[in-house]
């Protein structure tokens, strides 16, 4: 069985101390690096900005999931490439001409994710889901950390897997969202294969056999 890929999520980390965040990710079994921007309009939290991920990706070794929750994520394009994003990821909600920003990101040499909120339907993506690396799910309302898992999203993913199969496509399907040890095997068993996890990376005991616990997930 291949592992599934986790990408441990900055927004969990303590701020004070993000180097030494960034250094355990870097040494653990990792994918990629998860880093969320927002914008305190289109969720109701400030995080980081582009000087902030810019000096992450200077000491990072993992690619970095650069998560747009931001109004109109097109118009910084460029600021996310010259940051250091290896993916830029936007929400469907949050794009008006959606196919323009993703064949931007790609122009732009970094790979397109698509994300969709929780009361988003899957069917938003028909026309885009050829065009996109990846897609991320989120499994609780953007905005705050440690929030409790949406059921309906393991139907969700079924859902996103059989349009895949339907339109040829092959993106990779993310959750973001109450990604532990309990929520991980129904995220696996249904089609996921990248996990977002903050709170429960960061706040373990050991992070890094935290990572090791959620890589080696088996589908229940």
């Amino acid at each position: 069985m291949t592992p599934v890929k986790i990408a441990p999520s900055i927004l969990a980390a303590d701020f004070a101390r993000l180097a030494e965040a960034v250094d355990m990710v870097n040494r653990s079994e990792a994918a990629m690096l998860h880093i969320d921007v927002m914008d305190g309009l289109f969720v109701p939290n400030i995080t980081i900005g582009f000087p902030v991920i810019a000096s992450l990706a200077k000491i990072s070794a993992k690619p970095m999931d650069v998560h747009m929750m931001v109004t109109d994520p097109g118009r910084f394009v460029s600021q996310v490439r010259d940051a250091g994003a290896d993916i830029m990821n936007v929400h469907v909600e949050a794009c008006t001409h959606l196919h323009r920003v993703v064949q931007s990101i790609r122009t732009a040499g970094m790979r397109a994710a698509v994300t969709l909120n929780p009361a988003t339907p899957v069917c938003m993506l028909e026309e885009i889901i050829s065009d996109v690396d990846m897609v991320l799910v989120m499994s609780v309302n953007p905005g705050f950390g440690g929030q409790k898992f949406i059921t309906s999203t393991i139907d969700k993913i079924k859902r996103l897997k059989a349009l895949m199969d339907q339109s040829g496509a092959s993106p990779l399907i993310e959750v973001d969202g109450g990604v532990n040890l309990t929520t991980a095997p129904d995220l696996v068993r249904a089609g996921a294969d990248v996990l977002v996890a903050g709170s429960y990376v960061f706040n373990a005991p050991d992070p890094l056999q935290a990572i090791v616990n959620l890589a080696n997930t088996k589908a229940s």
